[in-house]
């Protein structure tokens, strides 16, 4: 059997426009009456979190001072993961019928997410999506999980996924980050790094995914056509 493993944020799910929201909204509440600040515009912005530029330097960058740097450092951690948020995500374009092809070709599919069950079963219902994941072939965190950090956090993900689900003689994991690539490594499963997530190809290289591509569609791609040669 061979199995795909997927992050959900980045290989299928546009996360930017959220992001970026989110960043306006902590600069307006931050900036003080009359104060000038300079507002980033989105490219600039992605490409600074992309670049993995910490949230207090891309304040500091839009003219905050070092108090409002660490209000707007605080209200962003409150305020990026709530669900009138959520709604401004988008699908990544192609994701959908990378998914519909893996199906239909009778791979195990799975999704490994760092989402909580309320924030995935919001997404999977606004864009339609529960059809490719039934319950079991789920993982995320509990409503109630105290995270620490992705990196961490993922790599548990994965061992409990691997502890639970049938055994598959071929695994792929997909994803856009370092949490993505070391769950995969610390498994001994091939991974895959997307560029159409929250890192650049600078930031995934220095984790050594065993390829880096630009989407799903091209890790489906990949992996079908390698199913293929195997087969014949």
């Amino acid at each position: 059997m061979l199995r795909l493993f997927t992050d959900f944020d980045g290989p299928i799910v546009d996360v930017s426009e959220r992001y970026y929201r989110v960043y306006q909204f902590c600069l307006e509440k931050t900036q003080r009456p009359g104060q000038t600040v300079r507002q980033l515009h989105k490219a600039e912005f992605w490409q600074l979190k992309r670049s993995r530029i910490p949230e207090t330097q891309i304040a500091y960058n839009s003219g905050l001072d070092e108090a409002q740097v660490q209000e707007f450092a605080q209200l962003r951690r409150k305020t990026v993961h709530t669900e009138p948020y959520f709604d401004y995500d988008t699908l990544v374009p192609g994701a959908v019928d990378a998914l519909l092809k893996i199906q239909e070709a009778g791979i195990d599919l799975a999704v490994m997410t760092m989402r909580r069950v309320k924030e995935l079963d919001f997404a999977f219902q606004k864009f339609d999506l529960g059809k490719f994941f039934p319950e079991n072939r789920c993982y995320c965190l509990s409503n109630d999980y105290v995270k620490t950090r992705d990196i961490e956090d993922k790599p548990l993900l994965m061992a409990k996924a691997l502890k639970e689900l049938p055994y598959a003689a071929d695994t792929w994991m997909v994803g856009d980050t370092e949490a993505d690539i070391t769950a995969a490594k610390n498994h001994n499963i091939k991974v895959m790094a997307v560029e159409s997530g929250i890192r650049d190809r600078t930031q995934l290289e220095i984790y050594h995914p065993d390829l880096i591509v630009p989407d799903l569609s091209s890790a489906v791609a990949l992996i079908l056509e390698n199913r293929t040669l195997a087969l014949s």
